[in-house]
């Protein structure tokens, strides 16, 4: 089972990883895609699709037909935590790539989008200042290694749920009897 976890985790951690870096070098220096959050979430949700593919796979090969919610759902949990790391990874690399720039970029645009809005100058004095301690606190990476982690585990978690709640049940896309 520790292989499948790592197979399927990888697969999934490539499938996120690769665009994130991309996208990150890519884009670095230039405003964020105003879809760009819809689009990352869509491209962690395709990643993750391989934790229901695993537990399938296992309950129809490796089980008989039938898997226990609790065995499930660990194994979700692991090839989520697998892909999560490959996530944190290909984050750390592209920031390294682009010497950080994300953060700078990133308070720019908050302090822009604020003024836009009309705040005033005491609110954007206020702002400057939380973006500027931000921006001190995400250069310590005990710090933004758990940031970076809770944009994808909640995912992984919650796909895991619903692969497990769904195919503990042996009625849900029986296994298949191969042709003679």
């Amino acid at each position: 089972m520790i292989r499948t976890i790592l197979t399927y985790g990888s697969i999934a951690g490539l499938i996120v990883g690769i665009p994130l870096f991309a996208m990150a070098v890519v884009l670095a220096g230039r405003p964020p895609l105003p879809y760009g959050v819809a689009l990352g979430y869509l491209i962690m949700l395709v990643a993750l699709s391989t934790v229901f593919v695993a537990i399938k796979r296992r309950r129809d090969t490796a089980l008989g037909g039938a898997i226990r919610f609790w065995p499930a759902f660990g194994m979700g949990l692991a090839i989520s935590l697998v892909a999560s790391l490959f996530y944190v990874v290909a984050w750390e690399a592209a920031l390294t790539v682009t010497g950080m720039g994300f953060i700078d970029d990133y308070a720019k645009a908050a302090i822009a989008e604020q003024r836009a809005a009309g705040a005033g100058p005491e609110a954007l004095a206020r702002l400057s200042a939380e973006m500027e301690q931000f921006k001190a606190d995400y250069a310590d990476p005990l710090f933004r290694l758990p940031i970076t982690l809770t944009e994808i585990l909640p995912i992984g978690i919650l796909v895991s749920l619903a692969s497990a709640a769904l195919l503990r049940n042996a009625r849900f896309l029986p296994a298949r009897p191969l042709p003679a």
